[in-house]
């Protein structure tokens, strides 16, 4: 089965799609048009949809599934579609969403049995009440279990934040042992909470984009918040150490404030300080990977967002 990201120009492509983004626009004989993303599990692509009408302006909405006859062309130096047919996808299609978005190599029961595994290995008996009583409702089990880690820069496809979950507690460990004075509870359930307020910062697993608490909060100080609820709940202290600690580590794991990254404050402890590094090699690491894995055979330099340059693959 071949894939948005898999035809090249000038083939024609017949295929199921989500609508993950769209912008009108009226052309030059004030005929409308529609510049929209479109994207599958093999990633995104934008289209061009000429001359639409009203009853079309109606039903092509973001989130939308549609199946589309377009042909691909380049522009700009990027595939882009032009689609010369588009309608909605009927129930009798049967498509999976699997098949719409893209999703992480790797399968999320493998990912939820690695972070089990974190948790139950903790000897903090009060870092462990919290991270398993945040693990304990079926909401947010779900949105672990679908949700991405951004709309854009790093593991922004389904399950993508369990993923940097594990990723994270798998550095740590091996980490660990060369800088002993790093406290390794705190630094575990600081992987597994750090970004636990994504879970409703970001809208949906399927054509994510912000809520208006995640605009105007941040999942940063959500992340706090829903550690504190907690805490409140299991009667556990605001001033106990391991919490203070943990929600420092949260609260500063995008650097310093200096570097207006999101911060609410400097990092202070060795954990902190080690775990925003982990972060932002993960994080870094796994935008560039999705960066070299677009680029065509022919290319040997791509610019990469998440760098704000471009990288080079002559290696």
């Amino acid at each position: 089965m071949k894939y948005l990201m898999d035809y090249q120009e000038g083939e024609r492509v017949v295929a199921f799609c989500l609508i993950k983004n769209k912008e009108a626009g009226v052309a030059s004989n004030q005929s409308e048009y529609l510049n929209l993303e479109l994207g599958d599990r093999s990633g995104t692509i934008m289209a061009k949809l000429w001359d639409v009408n009203a009853e079309m302006k109606e039903w092509i909405n973001v989130k939308s599934v549609v199946k589309i006859d377009a042909a691909v062309q380049m522009y700009r130096g990027k595939k882009q579609l032009v689609i010369q047919r588009i309608r909605p996808a009927a129930a009798s299609d049967e498509v999976q969403m699997e098949s719409l978005i893209p999703i992480s190599p790797v399968p999320v029961d493998e990912l939820w049995t690695k972070l089990t595994h974190a948790v139950d290995s903790l000897q903090s008996a009060t870092l462990k009440a919290i991270i398993q009583e945040a693990l304990a409702t079926e909401e947010i089990q779900d949105r672990l279990r679908h949700y991405p880690a951004g709309v854009r820069m790093h593991h922004n496809y389904y399950h993508g934040l369990l993923e940097h979950i594990v990723s994270l507690l798998t550095a740590a460990q091996s980490l660990l042992p060369l800088y002993p004075h790093v406290d390794r509870d705190v630094l575990y359930a600081t992987c597994i909470l750090h970004d636990i307020g994504k879970l409703y910062e970001l809208s949906d697993p399927i054509a994510p984009d912000y809520t208006t608490p995640g605009q105007l909060i941040g999942h940063l100080v959500m992340g706090v918040e829903m550690v504190s609820g907690i805490c409140q709940k299991l009667d556990i202290s605001v001033g106990d150490a391991e919490v203070l600690h943990l929600k420092h580590c949260i609260l500063s794991h995008h650097g310093e404030v200096e570097n207006g990254w999101g911060s609410a404050v400097s990092g202070k402890t060795p954990t902190a300080v080690m775990f925003h590094y982990l972060d932002q090699i993960d994080s870094k690491m796994n935008a560039l990977s999705q960066t070299l894995g677009d680029m065509t055979e022919e290319e040997e330099w791509a610019y990469a967002g998440v760098l704000r340059r471009k990288v080079w693959r002559g290696y």
